[in-house]
């Protein structure tokens, strides 16, 4: 055991946890430390009276490889834990845009042919634009928007199409939203083969789909977890090693929040420390509703946001669990002006767009409004984001670390792991 290289992991999301896993398979001997109760950040499942519900409404795409391959390391059958859907987005009045299964290049230029609802001009002219950026390797300069990256696609296509897509992978409004990031997103799950483009949506809690597997799996390998133990102090020591509160580890992977990150790093690396503090947030409110013998006509549906419409998107929770039937979410990405009015103005605001836009068997009731105001890292053009190198031995995991994705549970896995290799030397197991 003496021979082994300790690495202490701060922070149980899904970046830590992801980074942990990776440690122990190369051999390490792995701390974590986690200051909440329990682990998965902020995708997990929380107590809500009765109920046990998630803080979020997260979904995947099959083009999230890290994600998948950490499930399965973990006894997770993702077949099993996730409901798999050709991508849509299909509205309560209308069909919209929905692919067939298969390789997601042809299957959207033909869903875009056959799209109803749009004019010929507007379906051929968003082929034009795709091709475009396929020729260009789906780069643009950096201070490019999302909105400006689509100035000349009609309206009926940005509205129903481009706004959703980007509210739901960026969580920033589309004239703020990077449109390097939203391009690389659209070049992953276009070109990176079948099912790459396909919707993954969670069937089970956050919690039993990642967090408990995780905690169990790294318990069973040996490594420990302190739960309820937020690090107050992180100190070069002798040699290159580290004390975390005084306790020795050859390396750390800072794989908190950035804004702990940067309290901790804030005498060591305060040009870092610096970049992580500058970040701005982008909040995420999810609507709790229940209605019992409602159903949607889909497991996910999009909604038309206006001013006094909050919800871009529905979930019907009983096509995704039996278990669940009757109860419904509502999710408003890029909340800052809502979370503003405040949370019980968005939750009545949600309950009566619901009540406009969806038809129901039941009156529906408010169940509960949950809100991550630092749900992710606003996506702007041109973002400086900090690196995940730190110092020698320091590393950085999490979804705000410098990398190709916006702030999902793919771009944190991939940091985890990635942070993981570059702690521990080629060998971690002399």
């Amino acid at each position: 055991m003496a021979d082994r290289t300790r690495l202490a992991v701060i922070g149980g999301g899904w970046a830590g946890l992801a980074a942990a896993v990776e440690a122990c398979q190369a051999g390490a001997e792995v701390t974590l430390f986690e200051m909440a109760s329990a682990p998965g950040g902020r995708a997990r499942t929380v107590s809500a009276g009765a109920h046990a519900l998630d803080n979020g409404q997260h979904i995947l795409i099959g083009a999230y490889s890290a994600s998948l391959s950490l499930l399965r390391t973990l006894g997770v059958d993702p077949a099993m834990a996730l409901l798999r859907l050709p991508l849509q987005l299909r509205y309560p009045e209308q069909a919209g845009l929905q692919l067939r299964a298969g390789h997601p290049v042809p299957s959207f230029a033909l869903a875009v042919l056959r799209h109803a609802g749009w004019p010929w001009r507007a379906r051929l002219s968003l082929l034009r634009h795709c091709t475009a950026w396929a020729l260009r390797r789906f780069e643009c300069p950096e201070a490019l928007s999302v909105a400006e990256l689509c100035m000349g696609l009609a309206d009926e296509v940005r509205a129903d199409l481009v706004w959703p897509l980007c509210v739901a992978a960026l969580n920033t409004p589309a004239e703020r939203a990077s449109a390097r990031v939203f391009l690389r997103v659209l070049r992953d799950a276009l070109f990176s083969g079948p099912g790459s483009a396909d919707l993954l949506l969670p069937r089970l809690g956050l919690s039993d789909l990642l967090a408990h597997p995780a905690a169990a799996w790294l318990s069973g390998h040996g490594a420990r977890l302190r739960m309820s133990q937020r690090v107050e102090a992180l100190h070069a020591s002798d040699a290159g090693a580290w004390l975390v509160d005084g306790e020795r580890f050859d390396a750390v992977v800072l794989a908190c929040s950035s804004v702990e990150a940067a309290r901790l790093t804030q005498d060591l690396a305060p040009g870092w420390s610096g970049l992580a503090r500058a970040l701005r947030f982008e909040p995420i409110v999810t609507v709790y509703l229940e209605s019992p013998g409602s159903a949607l006509p889909s497991p996910m549906l999009a909604l038309r946001e206006g001013p006094a419409d909050p919800a871009q998107f529905a979930f019907d929770l009983g096509q995704l669990d039996p278990r669940r039937s009757g109860q419904f979410s509502l999710v408003v990405s890029g909340a800052a002006a809502w979370t503003a009015r405040g949370l019980d103005a968005c939750a009545a605001a949600c309950l009566q767009q619901a009540q406009r836009q969806l038809r129901w068997a039941s009156t529906p009731r408010l169940l509960r409004v949950l809100a991550e105001k630092r749900a992710t890292f606003a996506c702007s053009p041109g973002l400086a984001r900090p690196g995940s190198a730190i110092a020698p031995g320091l590393y950085a995991a999490g979804d705000y670390v410098d990398g190709p994705y916006p702030a999902t549970l793919e771009g944190a896995v991939r940091a985890g792991m990635a942070a993981a290799r570059q702690a521990l030397p080629r060998s971690a197991s002399r």
